[in-house]
């Protein structure tokens, strides 16, 4: 994920190569390169969305720069402690804007009722050690941001540090609220019948992980992959909450997890992750590569994916079904679009991560090779190919802008997360708890 909500090539490649699948309560974030969700339902028209025009390219300082971008390599430890962590530069070394302080205090603010009560999976922190933060930041002003996570917070380094990042967005396609002419493709909400499963309820070592699948007599087996659904095997089981134009563009709003629906009267629908039918997520880029479906010289991003999909006799459809899982939504009102936590997440300023790797709700820097991946973020959504130490899905809202970035965006580099004051120093035998903040 936005995530499955919270979808290049680099990023839509990878993305839709398997860097992020839809995954419960997110915005579905597959990286675009996401699981990407959601806002408001009635069909009065949007505001402009915010624009995207890329900033300039941050400068970082050589003393937190790695000396160079290798690949990366996902971790073998199954936690961020198990990893090993370290401290990291004082917060001023790492060059980040006060602009973007502002935007990651807000979007951190938004994330403290969750934080301070959460179980933290990664065993980094425990609730109460956000307590001092949190409780400051709620009386935070706009100005001095910077000072604010200067005094609460201190970079930590996961594992080597070393990152990367892809990108997704919120897709703006053509829908309906009922079937007309043109309008034919459904978009489903949850089948009656799908069943979601906690491991963790019958073995402690199974806590965390989760199953989905449907009751065949006194069995739990598979639900019906995409090539099943797509042929009508869940039959009236799922009410359908919308319906498509394009099956290519209902195809990659399930990457995404969420996205808004322009309807025929000009108006604007927002759908949002509701759950997945349990299968794994294929990335169709990877699928397509290894069989050479791109000529020399053709685009692999997203853009050249989905006109690859078109040049298919079936329309792609059976490149589409290659990727068994699907994505089920619900309509959404109110601010969003959500991520995994359940609140709004932001365009520039949210990423999606792995929680066993980073607290959701805990800010971090990245020092990346793709300027625009670089600076503050804020951990508030998870996706499904989303996974270890220093793994992101950065979010940049909705729109063509936001489309055109995301779907460009694999970047590596190196990641800091902001914890609080005193988490390195008691996680490698120092103090047992965080300090209120510095002086």
């Amino acid at each position: 994920m936005i995530r499955q909500l919270r979808v290049g090539a680099a990023a839509a490649v990878l993305a839709l190569a398997g860097c992020a699948a839809p995954q419960s309560g997110s915005v579905q974030s597959v990286p675009v390169a996401p699981e990407a969700a959601p806002v408001r339902s009635s069909s009065a028209p949007l505001a402009t969305p915010t624009s995207l025009t890329p900033g300039p390219k941050r400068i970082v300082p050589r003393a937190v720069m790695p000396p160079a971008m290798p690949p990366y390599l996902a971790p073998e430890a199954d936690s961020a402690v198990a990893s090993g962590v370290r401290a990291g530069p004082a917060f001023a070394a790492l060059g980040a804007t006060e602009a973007e302080a502002q935007a990651a205090l807000a979007a951190f603010r938004t994330s403290c009722p969750s934080l301070v009560k959460r179980t933290d999976r990664s065993g980094l922190t425990r609730g109460a050690d956000w307590v001092p933060a949190c409780t400051a930041a709620a009386g935070w002003g706009r100005a001095n941001a910077l000072d604010f996570f200067a005094r609460y917070l201190e970079p930590v380094v996961v594992g080597s540090g070393q990152a990367f990042a892809t990108g997704y967005y919120e897709p703006e396609i053509a829908g309906s609220r009922v079937r007309q002419s043109g309008y034919d493709v459904p978009i489903y909400g949850r089948p009656s019948d799908l069943v979601d499963v906690d491991l963790g309820q019958f073995a402690a070592d199974l806590k965390g992980r989760k199953i989905r699948g449907q009751v065949k007599g006194t069995t739990l087996g598979l639900y019906p992959d995409r090539a099943a659904i797509e042929s009508g095997a869940i039959g009236d089981r799922a009410p359908v909450v919308a319906w498509g134009k394009d099956p290519i563009e209902v195809f990659f709003l399930q990457v995404q997890g969420s996205g808004l629906l322009r309807l025929p009267d000009g108006g604007i629908m927002r759908v949002g992750y509701a759950t997945q039918n349990g299968r794994e997520y294929t990335g169709i880029g990877k699928y397509m590569k290894d069989r050479g479906l791109f000529a020399p010289g053709q685009s692999t991003s997203m853009q050249g994916i989905i006109a690859r999909l078109r040049q298919e006799p079936d329309g792609g459809a059976a490149i589409m079904n290659a990727n068994k899982s699907y994505v089920f939504f619900r309509e959404l009102g109110g601010a969003g679009p959500l991520g995994a936590m359940g609140y709004p997440v932001m365009g520039r300023t949210t990423v999606a991560a792995d929680p066993a790797f980073t607290p959701l709700g805990a800010p971090l820097f990245l020092s990346m090779d793709h300027g625009e991946a670089s600076g503050l973020w804020v951990a508030q959504d998870t996706g499904g190919a989303i996974k270890g130490a220093n793994r992101f899905d950065t979010y940049w809202g909705s729109g063509a802008e936001a489309r055109t970035v995301a779907g460009g965006m694999s970047a590596r580099g190196q990641a800091w997360l902001l914890l609080p004051i005193g988490t390195a120093a008691r996680l490698n035998g120092g103090a047992g708890g965080a300090t209120a903040a510095r002086p």
